[in-house]
Formats: C-alpha cells, structure tokens, sequence
C-alpha cells in the first residue's frame, strides 16, 4: 500500500512539474500606461530541443526595444508600424531554458493581457501556449493594475 502511495506522490509531482513548464512573461503584474522591462522565459522539458519561440505581443501593447542578441536571432512582424509578435530563434536543449527580453509601454488601461506563445521544436513540431488559465497549454497573463497618481513613466 505504501509503495502505491509513493508511485501516486512521485507521479502526481511528475504531473506538476510538467504542468509549470511553460512558456511564461514576467511579470505577472504591471502598472498600466508604464514602460516595462519583460522577460520571456522558455523551458525545454520535453526530448525535443526548442528551436524557436513567437510571443504575439497583446493589443494595447507597444513594443519599445529588445534586448540584444547573445547566442540568438529575433525577427520582430508588424502589422503597419506596430509590432504584432516577436520570433526568437536559438536551440534550448531538452532540460534548460532560456530567457529573453524587451522593453515595452503597457496600455493606459487596467485588465489583462494575454501574452500568446508557440514554441517550435527541431523535428518540425510546435506546442501553442494559448489557453485559458487552468488549460493545458495556457498562455501567460499579466495583470495590469491602477497606476499611482503621478507615476506614469
């Protein structure tokens, strides 16, 4: 009884483990109408390296710089003059993870934004990190609050 209660522990951490690798912005939560520095961390958990990762960047959003490539390209697609997502390309080995970042001026107003991802892999397969909260493959979420008064950068 006990060692079926130990392979259900292990599986269940397996489980959660798995679940939290994911493509993810940071931060979670913002000021609205702020300039902020986000950052794009992409987990490799599966056998398959990562080649690639799009972030189509949320409406409201404007894209102000990007960091600067070490050991990666990027491609920036637009839509008119605004950026509409970010392709970073770079070879993430199964069991690393890479981050990268850019610099941007969050809408006026608060809510969400949902930051959509696909992650591409070497053998031509993609995993779309686009769902709701709780799916599983969820995009990520920031949450915009009130800026102080006064203290919109």
């Amino acid at each position: 009884m006990k060692a079926r209660a130990l392979i259900g522990t292990i599986l269940l951490c397996a489980a959660s483990a798995v679940a939290s690798a994911h493509v993810t912005v940071w931060p979670r939560e913002s000021r609205a109408g702020a300039h902020e520095k986000y950052t794009v961390r992409v987990p490799t958990e599966g056998k398959v390296a990562t080649s690639s990762v799009e972030l189509q960047i949320p409406e409201g959003v404007t894209v102000v710089s990007v960091g600067a490539p070490a050991g990666f390209t990027y491609e920036l697609k637009k839509h008119g003059e605004r950026v509409v997502s970010i392709v970073w390309t770079r070879t993430i080995n199964p069991g690393e993870f890479a981050e990268f970042a850019f610099m941007a001026r969050n809408p006026a107003q608060t809510g969400a934004l949902t930051w959509k991802a696909v992650q591409r892999f070497v053998d031509g397969t993609r995993t779309e990190w686009v769902g709701p909260a709780g799916d599983k493959h969820p995009a990520s979420v920031t949450t915009l609050i009130a800026a102080e008064s006064g203290h919109v950068h």
